[in-house]
């Protein structure tokens, strides 16, 4: 407990939260809808923690300008930047129908949304000291998943903003880290989804298995790991996405 203590954490998508709070952060919730980041921010504060529901569109630039404005008004200051938001409506398309408008799509709340965050959040991280970012990537983009072009592409991006970022951000003592899981976000027992073909055989619970993993590198424990793909997938890929 307390490894987050004085911290402050934008997380976008609402996931992974709970655990920032637990260990003392304060938690920024950034979606497109009202409903959702306020519900989140609620059971935060019930559980007695402390958090900012902020309704934020990613694939608006001006909309995450004035979210990450709204944080550093509400809290003084940013050390964690979780990028998790993105539009999943419009990821499937083969290679050879695959539409630029739709390319477009995933890119604008993918890399491009990740990238308006980490340079609207870079001077507060620098000023952190100890700035830490976190981004979503996939392994389907990692093993180019067959009927997830948009997706993939968009995702492989990501991976390479994180190098890049972590390599010229080192600098100014912020990490810049990367996250491809393979976890059950719909509920792959009711909906008779097979077992993934992985060394554990199972999809991984977003609460025990990928947010521990987040937390760590949102913490001083990751301090000397940077511009790094962690894989808590299961041994689906491994030794793959370094």
């Amino acid at each position: 407990m307390g490894r987050l203590n004085g911290k402050v954490a934008i997380v976008t998508g609402a996931r992974h939260r709970k655990v920032f709070s637990a260990e003392g952060a304060k938690v920024a919730i950034l979606s497109r809808t009202s409903e959702g980041v306020e519900r989140v921010a609620a059971d935060i504060v019930e559980a007695g923690g402390t958090a900012v529901g902020i309704v934020c569109d990613v694939g608006e630039a001006e909309q995450i300008m004035a979210a990450v404005d709204k944080v550093v008004a509400a809290y003084g200051r940013i050390d964690i930047l979780v990028n998790n938001a993105f539009d999943g409506s419009a990821v499937l398309s083969s290679v050879i129908d695959l539409s630029v408008e739709q390319l477009q799509r995933n890119f604008d709340t993918g890399p491009i949304a990740y990238l308006s965050f980490m340079q609207a959040c870079y001077p507060h991280l620098r000023e952190s000291g100890e700035g830490r970012i976190i981004n979503f990537g996939s392994m389907a983009a990692t093993s180019g998943l067959a009927g997830y072009g948009p997706y993939n592409m968009a995702k492989e991006a990501v991976r390479a903003l994180t190098r890049t970022a972590a390599r010229e951000w080192g600098a100014d003592k912020i990490t810049v880290n990367n996250v491809l899981p393979i976890a059950d976000t719909w509920g792959a027992a009711e909906k008779d989804v097979p077992p993934p073909m992985s060394a554990l055989a199972r999809f991984g619970s977003p609460e025990e298995d990928i947010a521990p993993v987040v937390l760590f590198l949102a913490s001083k424990d990751s301090q000397f790991i940077t511009g790094y793909s962690l894989t808590p997938d299961g041994g689906a890929i491994i030794d793959s996405a370094r």
